[in-house]
């Protein structure tokens, strides 16, 4: 979900000398986002918005800010035990744009200018790096190094000291301290072994022409 938040970009400053190229007749038009220390600023909405987020009930897993044109984008990725649903990234958006203009009347700029607040969940390319992620990911295949050598292998438990990894059929615990950071992989059902709902097996095509033979209408006269 996207939110818009407050106006008051700065507009882009003129080009000295007497004539004005095209370029910065445009810049003009289109303001653009204040220059600001992106890291400090970046660290200043994560101390905002952390505890609000947790307070919801979510981890907070990423932040991510950038400049777009006249404004700045603030990217937040959250998460969950069991996922996260449209309406909870509705709830936790609103409260972080809640947060974020309660910062700014009683403890002054945290983000200076106008920004978009961008809300959602981590995919699957998400590097596991900590226990929640793998724990969230139990069952799922992935590739990971362990102790230098890279491997693949299902998750079938994990705690807050390590996996148990099944590779090849044997299980392995693995603690963390050994670990890299795992990538899930995507499994892809093979076609020939699925199943379709309108296509009937084998066998009920034969009871159907046991039937149809039954009732003398089977073949033709």
């Amino acid at each position: 979900m996207t939110q818009r938040g407050r106006g008051g970009a700065r507009p882009a400053s003129r080009r000295s000398g007497g004539g004005r190229s095209r370029e910065a007749a445009e810049e003009t038009r289109q303001p653009t986002a204040p220059r600001i220390d992106l890291v400090a600023a970046k660290a200043r909405v994560r101390a905002v918005i952390e505890p609000v987020v947790v307070a919801a009930g979510f981890d907070l897993e990423d932040v991510n800010l950038s400049r777009a044109g006249r404004r700045h984008v603030l990217r937040v990725l959250v998460d969950a035990d069991g996922g996260i649903s449209l309406d909870d990234v509705a709830v936790v958006s609103r409260e972080i744009s809640q947060a974020l203009d309660t910062a700014e009347e009683t403890q002054g700029e945290v983000l200076a200018g106008e920004y978009q607040l961008e809300v959602g969940s981590p995919g699957v390319d998400r590097p596991l790096t900590l226990p929640r992620h793998w724990r969230r990911n139990v069952s799922r295949l992935v590739a990971v190094t362990v102790a230098g050598r890279s491997l693949a292998g299902r998750i079938t438990a994990a705690d807050e000291t390590g996996v148990v990894l099944d590779v090849d059929g044997k299980s392995t615990e693995i603690p963390y301290a050994d670990l890299g950071p795992g990538k899930v992989q995507i499994e892809f059902k093979r076609l020939d072994e699925a199943v379709f709902p309108d296509e009937p097996d084998e066998g009920d095509e034969d009871e159907d022409d046991e039937d149809d033979d039954e009732d003398g209408e089977g073949e033709d006269k």
